[in-house]
């Protein structure tokens, strides 16, 4: 098996670079591979942390889940104390997103999303668009690994957008 983040050894073919990488659940000894869950479907990749002001989203992060999961959108929240705001261990950062906020969608175990030490998921992130700037930013990822739309700490994703996302082939 890869190391998490690391590429895998054997990805499959169909599988964009950007998704070719094994990473931790949260609050789990679990390791996903993002290929098999993406599985060639769009995607919300959003990089969270549990102390933060923007925190509340995943309220609403929960709610594109269930409004769009069945029409086939992926959304992946990815913990980080890249901003310093995420908790100290990975069961008060489960916490904040299982219990408090009821989440449902895959949530990756803590890793860095900026910089020199960004994890290869965020580095690809980066290179297509913009490393984030904070907490909470959202980039829609279609089917083929390409970023085609972000959205700041401060704005979700407009329906509008999701369904051009999901609509695209």
């Amino acid at each position: 098996m890869a190391e998490p983040g690391a590429p895998d050894s054997v990805a499959p073919a169909h599988c964009p670079p950007i998704f070719q990488h094994e990473m931790k659940q949260l609050h789990s000894s679990k390791i996903l591979n993002l290929c098999d869950l993406v599985q060639g479907r769009p995607v919300l990749l959003v990089n969270t942390a549990s102390h933060c002001g923007f925190t509340k989203q995943f309220g609403d992060l929960e709610k594109i889940h269930q409004q769009y999961k069945d029409q086939g959108l992926v959304v992946i929240g990815v913990s980080s104390d890249s901003f310093n705001q995420e908790a100290d261990d990975e069961a008060a950062a489960a916490d904040v997103c299982f219990k408090n906020f009821g989440v449902s969608f895959t949530m990756l175990a803590t890793v860095p999303v900026k910089g020199a030490e960004a994890h290869p998921l965020f580095k690809e992130v980066a290179r297509q668009d913009t490393a984030p700037k904070w907490n909470f930013y959202k980039y829609l990822v279609n089917r083929q690994g390409q970023i085609v739309d972000s959205n700041s700490s401060m704005t979700l994703p407009s329906d509008k957008a999701l369904q051009k996302l999901l609509a695209a082939e």
